[in-house]
Protein backbone atom coordinates (compact mmCIF):
# COMPACT_ATOMS: atom_id res chain seq x y z
CA UNK A 1 0.00 0.00 0.00
CA UNK A 2 1.59 3.73 -1.03
CA UNK A 3 2.47 5.96 2.05
CA UNK A 4 -0.35 8.21 0.07
CA UNK A 5 -2.97 5.56 0.20
CA UNK A 6 -2.47 4.67 3.60
CA UNK A 7 -2.26 8.28 4.46
CA UNK A 8 -6.29 8.85 2.96
CA UNK A 9 -7.19 5.75 4.77
CA UNK A 10 -6.16 7.48 8.21
CA UNK A 11 -7.65 10.66 7.59
CA UNK A 12 -10.89 8.94 6.81
CA UNK A 13 -10.55 7.02 9.86
CA UNK A 14 -10.02 10.06 11.84
CA UNK A 15 -13.32 12.29 9.94
CA UNK A 16 -15.40 8.65 11.07
CA UNK A 17 -14.24 8.46 14.35
CA UNK A 18 -15.26 12.32 14.67
CA UNK A 19 -18.50 11.74 13.26
CA UNK A 20 -19.21 8.79 15.47
CA UNK A 21 -19.17 10.58 18.36
CA UNK A 22 -22.25 10.64 20.41
CA UNK A 23 -22.88 14.50 20.71
CA UNK A 24 -21.65 14.94 17.15
CA UNK A 25 -24.45 12.94 15.82
CA UNK A 26 -27.01 14.74 17.96
CA UNK A 27 -26.31 17.61 16.36
CA UNK A 28 -27.01 16.73 13.02
CA UNK A 29 -30.20 14.64 14.65
CA UNK A 30 -31.05 17.69 15.99
CA UNK A 31 -30.53 19.93 12.56
CA UNK A 32 -31.92 17.19 10.02
CA UNK A 33 -33.97 14.84 11.81
CA UNK A 34 -34.43 11.29 10.25
CA UNK A 35 -31.96 12.88 7.15
CA UNK A 36 -29.17 13.01 9.66
CA UNK A 37 -27.69 9.56 8.59
CA UNK A 38 -27.58 10.76 4.89
CA UNK A 39 -26.08 13.84 5.53
CA UNK A 40 -23.38 12.04 7.28
CA UNK A 41 -22.85 9.74 4.56
CA UNK A 42 -22.83 12.72 2.18
CA UNK A 43 -19.54 14.33 4.17
CA UNK A 44 -18.01 11.19 3.87
CA UNK A 45 -18.17 10.80 0.49
CA UNK A 46 -17.14 14.74 0.18
CA UNK A 47 -14.46 14.02 2.27
CA UNK A 48 -13.20 11.02 0.33
CA UNK A 49 -13.49 12.62 -3.17
CA UNK A 50 -11.11 15.33 -2.32
CA UNK A 51 -7.61 15.56 -1.68
CA UNK A 52 -7.09 19.10 -0.38
CA UNK A 53 -9.83 19.23 2.27
CA UNK A 54 -8.78 15.57 3.35
CA UNK A 55 -5.81 18.10 4.82
CA UNK A 56 -8.03 19.90 7.09
CA UNK A 57 -8.34 18.94 10.25
CA UNK A 58 -11.62 16.58 10.34
CA UNK A 59 -13.11 18.20 13.62
CA UNK A 60 -13.07 21.91 11.43
CA UNK A 61 -14.99 20.15 8.43
CA UNK A 62 -17.36 18.42 10.45
CA UNK A 63 -18.22 21.33 12.15
CA UNK A 64 -18.45 23.77 8.85
CA UNK A 65 -20.57 20.54 7.23
CA UNK A 66 -23.18 21.65 10.36
CA UNK A 67 -23.07 25.02 9.37
CA UNK A 68 -25.42 23.61 6.37
CA UNK A 69 -27.07 20.87 8.02
CA UNK A 70 -28.60 23.48 10.30
CA UNK A 71 -29.88 25.68 7.12
CA UNK A 72 -31.10 22.38 5.58
CA UNK A 73 -28.71 22.59 2.44
CA UNK A 74 -27.14 19.81 1.10
CA UNK A 75 -22.94 20.06 0.40
CA UNK A 76 -23.60 17.68 -3.14
CA UNK A 77 -20.81 19.97 -5.03
CA UNK A 78 -22.95 19.06 -7.87
CA UNK A 79 -26.31 20.79 -6.76
CA UNK A 80 -24.34 23.88 -6.07
CA UNK A 81 -26.35 25.17 -2.62
CA UNK A 82 -23.79 24.59 -0.54
CA UNK A 83 -20.00 24.09 -0.86
CA UNK A 84 -17.18 22.99 1.91
CA UNK A 85 -14.53 24.40 0.81
CA UNK A 86 -10.13 23.98 1.88
CA UNK A 87 -8.31 27.00 1.67
CA UNK A 88 -3.99 27.59 2.66
CA UNK A 89 -4.36 29.61 5.77
CA UNK A 90 -1.40 30.73 7.43
CA UNK A 91 0.12 27.58 5.47
CA UNK A 92 -2.25 25.06 6.91
CA UNK A 93 -5.45 23.99 4.47
CA UNK A 94 -8.67 25.24 6.60
CA UNK A 95 -12.14 24.46 5.49
CA UNK A 96 -15.21 26.64 5.14
CA UNK A 97 -18.73 26.79 4.50
CA UNK A 98 -19.75 28.68 1.81
CA UNK A 99 -23.07 29.53 0.21
CA UNK A 100 -23.48 29.00 -3.71
CA UNK A 101 -26.41 31.28 -5.35
CA UNK A 102 -29.03 28.29 -5.43
CA UNK A 103 -28.42 28.23 -1.62
CA UNK A 104 -29.46 31.69 -1.21
CA UNK A 105 -32.42 31.61 -3.58
CA UNK A 106 -33.49 28.46 -1.80
CA UNK A 107 -33.22 30.36 2.08
CA UNK A 108 -35.20 33.55 0.39
CA UNK A 109 -38.16 31.01 -1.25
CA UNK A 110 -38.88 29.29 2.20
CA UNK A 111 -40.15 32.56 3.55
CA UNK A 112 -42.80 31.89 1.25
CA UNK A 113 -42.74 36.00 0.71
CA UNK A 114 -41.37 35.86 -2.65
CA UNK A 115 -43.18 35.60 -6.58
CA UNK A 116 -40.47 35.78 -8.09
CA UNK A 117 -36.54 35.15 -7.60
CA UNK A 118 -34.42 34.98 -10.68
CA UNK A 119 -30.55 35.24 -10.98
CA UNK A 120 -29.78 35.22 -14.49
CA UNK A 121 -27.15 35.90 -17.15
CA UNK A 122 -27.06 38.86 -20.29
CA UNK A 123 -25.41 37.46 -23.06
CA UNK A 124 -23.72 39.66 -25.92
CA UNK A 125 -26.06 41.07 -28.37
CA UNK A 126 -28.84 42.08 -25.46
CA UNK A 127 -29.47 45.79 -25.00
CA UNK A 128 -29.60 46.74 -21.57
CA UNK A 129 -31.46 50.32 -20.73
CA UNK A 130 -31.00 51.75 -17.29
CA UNK A 131 -33.52 54.33 -16.65
CA UNK A 132 -31.51 57.21 -14.42
CA UNK A 133 -34.56 58.76 -12.99
CA UNK A 134 -37.26 56.02 -12.21
CA UNK A 135 -34.58 53.09 -11.91
CA UNK A 136 -36.01 51.05 -14.22
CA UNK A 137 -33.96 48.52 -16.22
CA UNK A 138 -35.15 46.58 -19.70
CA UNK A 139 -33.31 44.33 -21.99
CA UNK A 140 -34.18 44.05 -25.77
CA UNK A 141 -32.78 41.84 -28.43
CA UNK A 142 -31.61 38.52 -28.83
CA UNK A 143 -28.32 36.99 -27.71
CA UNK A 144 -26.08 36.77 -30.78
CA UNK A 145 -23.10 34.68 -28.85
CA UNK A 146 -22.46 33.08 -25.51
CA UNK A 147 -20.47 35.42 -24.38
CA UNK A 148 -21.63 36.86 -20.95
CA UNK A 149 -21.31 40.91 -20.51
CA UNK A 150 -23.49 40.94 -17.43
CA UNK A 151 -25.40 39.35 -14.49
CA UNK A 152 -29.07 40.16 -12.93
CA UNK A 153 -30.81 39.17 -10.15
CA UNK A 154 -34.48 40.67 -10.21
CA UNK A 155 -36.68 39.59 -7.08
CA UNK A 156 -40.50 40.32 -6.48
CA UNK A 157 -42.64 39.92 -3.78
CA UNK A 158 -45.76 38.60 -2.67
CA UNK A 159 -46.94 42.46 -1.83
CA UNK A 160 -46.17 43.55 -5.32
CA UNK A 161 -42.70 45.06 -4.12
CA UNK A 162 -39.74 44.54 -6.86
CA UNK A 163 -36.26 44.89 -7.10
CA UNK A 164 -33.40 44.46 -9.56
CA UNK A 165 -29.20 44.17 -9.12
CA UNK A 166 -27.58 44.78 -12.52
CA UNK A 167 -24.00 44.57 -12.93
CA UNK A 168 -21.33 44.56 -15.83
CA UNK A 169 -19.16 41.35 -16.21
CA UNK A 170 -16.68 44.20 -15.70
CA UNK A 171 -18.75 45.16 -11.90
CA UNK A 172 -18.55 42.36 -10.95
CA UNK A 173 -14.85 41.70 -12.05
CA UNK A 174 -14.03 44.98 -10.16
CA UNK A 175 -15.93 43.65 -7.75
CA UNK A 176 -14.64 39.99 -7.08
CA UNK A 177 -10.75 42.14 -7.09
CA UNK A 178 -11.86 44.56 -4.34
CA UNK A 179 -13.15 41.54 -1.88
CA UNK A 180 -11.89 38.60 -2.48
CA UNK A 181 -8.46 37.47 -1.95
CA UNK A 182 -8.44 33.85 -4.18
CA UNK A 183 -9.32 36.01 -7.51
CA UNK A 184 -6.07 35.23 -8.79
CA UNK A 185 -5.99 32.21 -7.70
CA UNK A 186 -5.94 29.83 -10.82
CA UNK A 187 -8.22 26.99 -8.78
CA UNK A 188 -10.54 29.66 -7.09
CA UNK A 189 -13.88 29.34 -7.81
CA UNK A 190 -13.77 33.03 -9.64
CA UNK A 191 -11.53 30.99 -12.81
CA UNK A 192 -13.29 27.40 -12.91
CA UNK A 193 -17.02 28.67 -12.65
CA UNK A 194 -17.14 32.43 -12.75
CA UNK A 195 -20.61 32.37 -13.80
CA UNK A 196 -21.83 30.52 -10.91
CA UNK A 197 -19.58 33.50 -8.95
CA UNK A 198 -21.02 36.25 -10.13
CA UNK A 199 -24.46 35.44 -9.80
CA UNK A 200 -23.99 34.70 -6.32
CA UNK A 201 -22.47 38.37 -6.23
CA UNK A 202 -25.58 39.62 -7.63
CA UNK A 203 -28.20 37.73 -6.05
CA UNK A 204 -26.27 38.16 -1.97
CA UNK A 205 -26.05 41.65 -2.37
CA UNK A 206 -29.88 42.39 -3.55
CA UNK A 207 -31.14 40.00 -1.10
CA UNK A 208 -28.70 41.32 1.73
CA UNK A 209 -30.39 44.46 1.41
CA UNK A 210 -33.59 44.78 0.34
CA UNK A 211 -34.90 41.12 0.90
CA UNK A 212 -36.84 39.84 3.45
CA UNK A 213 -34.53 38.83 6.65
CA UNK A 214 -35.44 35.74 7.83
CA UNK A 215 -33.90 33.66 10.57
CA UNK A 216 -32.27 31.26 7.89
CA UNK A 217 -31.56 33.95 5.84
CA UNK A 218 -29.59 35.94 8.53
CA UNK A 219 -28.24 32.62 9.86
CA UNK A 220 -26.99 32.05 5.72
CA UNK A 221 -25.26 35.18 5.45
CA UNK A 222 -23.65 35.02 9.14
CA UNK A 223 -21.99 31.71 8.19
CA UNK A 224 -20.71 31.85 4.52
CA UNK A 225 -17.44 32.30 5.00
CA UNK A 226 -16.37 32.87 1.24
CA UNK A 227 -13.50 35.73 0.90
CA UNK A 228 -15.14 37.57 -1.52
CA UNK A 229 -18.44 38.28 1.23
CA UNK A 230 -17.86 41.86 2.35
CA UNK A 231 -16.85 42.28 5.70
CA UNK A 232 -19.57 44.68 6.66
CA UNK A 233 -22.43 42.17 5.79
CA UNK A 234 -22.70 41.05 9.81
CA UNK A 235 -21.98 44.19 11.12
CA UNK A 236 -25.03 45.36 8.90
CA UNK A 237 -27.04 42.29 9.89
CA UNK A 238 -26.81 43.22 13.34
CA UNK A 239 -27.25 47.07 13.45
CA UNK A 240 -30.50 46.06 11.26
CA UNK A 241 -32.15 42.65 12.76
CA UNK A 242 -35.13 44.33 13.69
CA UNK A 243 -35.92 45.62 10.31
CA UNK A 244 -37.66 43.69 7.36
CA UNK A 245 -34.65 45.15 5.02
CA UNK A 246 -30.98 45.39 5.30
CA UNK A 247 -30.24 49.09 5.04
CA UNK A 248 -26.97 49.67 3.49
CA UNK A 249 -24.28 50.57 0.44
CA UNK A 250 -22.77 48.36 -1.35
CA UNK A 251 -19.88 49.61 -3.52
CA UNK A 252 -18.37 48.29 -6.94
CA UNK A 253 -15.48 49.70 -7.49
CA UNK A 254 -13.12 51.04 -10.82
CA UNK A 255 -16.11 50.89 -12.90
CA UNK A 256 -18.10 53.99 -14.57
CA UNK A 257 -20.56 54.49 -14.32
CA UNK A 258 -21.77 52.97 -10.90
CA UNK A 259 -25.04 50.38 -11.14
CA UNK A 260 -27.70 51.89 -9.96
CA UNK A 261 -30.31 50.72 -8.08
CA UNK A 262 -33.74 50.90 -9.81
CA UNK A 263 -36.70 49.96 -7.72
CA UNK A 264 -38.40 47.82 -10.92
CA UNK A 265 -37.74 46.27 -13.82
CA UNK A 266 -39.73 45.27 -17.25
CA UNK A 267 -38.48 42.31 -17.10
CA UNK A 268 -40.30 38.74 -15.47
CA UNK A 269 -38.09 36.03 -15.58
CA UNK A 270 -39.04 32.47 -13.93
CA UNK A 271 -39.41 31.87 -10.33
CA UNK A 272 -36.85 29.37 -8.55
Amino acid sequence: MSKELSKTNQHMQKLKNVLSADSVKKQFENSLKENAGSFIASIIDLYGSDAYLQQCDPNQVVMECLKAATLKLPINKQLGFAYIVPYRKNGVQTPQFQLGYKGYVQLAMRTGQYKHLNPGIVYEGVNVNRDLLTGQVSFTGEPTSDKAIGYFTYMELVNGFSKVLYMTKDEIIAHAKKYSKSYNNKSSAWKTDFDSMALKTTTRLLLSKYGILSVDMISGLSSDTSDDVETNVARDIEENANKETIDVDYEVVDTEPEPEEPKQVTIDGPGF
